[in-house]
């Protein structure tokens, strides 16, 4: 197992892997034949950055079978798919800022990245799962009464698009068995989420395999597997962390109040 980081140096941004206390930097991304540089720093010194920076950025909706049933959902055969705006990501530590023209619920969604790490276009199960680099933490995070400000037209982009609505990391994981993982969501230090990977209806393999029948998924691009129960509101200075055994914590804060 390998845990990927992108950390900030000057102006610029270094790949790195996550070795303890110390982080080897790397010249260019994991999947484009990255080169140790020969420099390390201390990985509580460093500051982080979001580990991805993809050309795609995918979201499920409805892909937890518990979920499914509370809500009564039907049980999606294919993906149930949305895009998030890149310019939505945001790291480890940031501060989540909803836009000065929205004054409503703002909700957290903890899920299951999947970052790609080999183009791929109309592939099998198998395929899909060599496609796949690692998985990182991703908070989804929702205005909910934008996306159901038109009752003609769900908003799916705007509501989970707008500026730090997607945070993600602190790290890319490889050699993880995602059947193993689990997804926790606290919220001012209180658990409100907690539930297994292995409850998804529809499998990281499936999923890439499902979407690369219509688009092509290049190395670097994240699909977020959806959220299960526990999702609610977050209120003004509260933490919200996304932890996943093996990855780390994502730990993020929602603005003190909206700047003026």
């Amino acid at each position: 197992m390998a845990l990927w980081v992108r950390v900030a140096r000057g102006d610029a941004a270094m790949w790195g892997q996550q070795e303890g206390a110390r982080i080897a930097l790397y010249d260019t991304a994991p999947w484009d034949g990255a080169a140790p540089t020969g420099e390390t720093v201390a990985a509580d010194e460093a500051v982080m950055l979001a580990p991805v920076t993809p050309r795609n950025f995918i979201g499920l909706w409805n892909n937890f079978h518990a979920a499914a049933a509370k809500q009564g959902n039907a049980i999606p055969a294919l993906p149930l798919w949305f895009l998030k705006s890149t310019g939505s990501i945001t790291g480890p530590d940031a501060v989540i800022t909803p836009p000065r023209s929205y004054a409503g619920r703002v909700l957290y969604e903890g899920e299951l990245g999947i970052v790609i790490g080999t183009p791929c276009r109309e592939v099998d199960e198998a395929g899909a799962l060599a496609a796949i680099f690692g998985y990182t933490c991703v908070n989804d995070v929702t205005a909910l009464d934008l996306l159901t400000e038109d009752a003609s037209f769900p908003q799916w982009a705007r509501a989970k698009g707008c500026d730090t609505f997607g945070p993600v990391g602190p790290a890319i994981a490889t050699g993880l068995d995602w059947r193993s993982l689990q997804i926790r969501t606290r919220l001012a230090g209180r658990e409100r989420q907690n539930f297994p990977a292995a409850d998804m209806i529809l499998s990281p393999p499936a999923i890439v395999s499902l979407l690369s029948r219509e688009i092509t998924l290049r190395a670097g691009d994240l699909i977020a597997c959806g959220t299960s129960l526990g999702a609610l509101p977050m209120r003004a200075g509260q933490v919200v962390e996304i932890e996943i055994d093996g990855i780390g914590v994502l730990r993020n804060r929602m603005a003190d109040a909206l700047q003026k």
